[in-house]
């Protein structure tokens, strides 16, 4: 999003921003200076925002994730590592990981195993940041691994790190049929974040199929008063924040 457009954003309502780090920097990784995350800070918190977190975070780097081979398994942690870093300097908390995890010829239970570890050794590395990680549950189109919210939580338990937690994906939960009363209960000790979207990642409510207004409810039952993030892709439009402004009054809605 343009610098010049996130005043517009503050207008409509939102206090927080959640970005995808390639969207913001051409080179995310070994050419991100110091420098160019503490002007994008300055710049979200003039605009009366401030930083949420991190998503979409190896989209550039498709070449990294789990179920690789022992040098990308080193790569990924490092790059997850500097990503911590950028999070928390650029005073946001959450990172989500969402792709780059499909573990194809890989046992689920070995699956488990090595997504344990490598959580196990990032969080030691990222101690001190102050910030958490977040394996999102997603349907069986988006990933093969970690479908549902129960197993994200397996993984949160087993790892047994405050810097690592529990995020919830509305679409995902349609898609894996966790829209219950168990499930939010479940993830309310470790929820920190959730997103609201659409199927297709359309404008809030016009999609019809996720019920957004019951999961406001859920949300509410267990007392939840984090974040809630809208993810939508960019519509055609010529004022796309005027599509934006239509979500963000779905949320208010749906989401109080």
């Amino acid at each position: 999003m343009p610098v010049a457009e996130l005043a517009r954003v503050s207008e409509l309502g939102v206090r927080g921003l959640e970005v995808a780090p390639s969207r913001i920097w051409a080179d995310t990784w070994q050419g991100l200076a110091a420098s160019q995350v503490s002007a994008y800070r300055q710049q979200v918190e003039a605009a009366g925002l401030r930083m949420v977190g991190l998503h979409s975070l190896i989209f550039d780097h498709p070449d990294l994730g789990l179920f690789k081979d022992a040098e990308t398994r080193s790569h990924t942690l490092d790059f997850f590592t500097h990503l911590s870093a950028v999070c928390r300097d650029l005073g946001g908390k959450t990172l989500i990981w969402g792709g780059g995890r499909r573990r194809g010829d890989v046992s689920l239970a070995d699956a488990f195993d090595e997504a344990i570890a490598f959580m196990g050794e990032l969080c030691a590395r990222i101690d001190d940041h102050g910030t958490v990680f977040c394996f999102e549950p997603l349907g069986p189109k988006d990933s093969d691994f970690v479908n549902s919210v129960h197993e994200s939580i397996r993984i949160v338990e087993t790892v047994n790190h405050p810097s690592l937690r529990v995020q919830l994906d509305a679409k995902a939960l349609m898609e894996n049929d966790e829209i219950n009363e168990a499930t939010f209960v479940a993830a309310a000790p470790y929820l920190v974040h959730y997103h609201a979207n659409e199927q297709g990642l359309g404008i809030l409510g016009e999609g019809g199929a996720v019920p957004h207004a019951r999961l406001g409810q859920l949300l509410q039952g267990i007392g939840y008063d984090d974040w809630v993030s809208i993810e939508q892709r960019m519509l055609p439009d010529k004022d796309p924040l005027e599509i934006l402004a239509r979500s963000i009054g779905h949320v208010k809605d749906c989401y109080p």
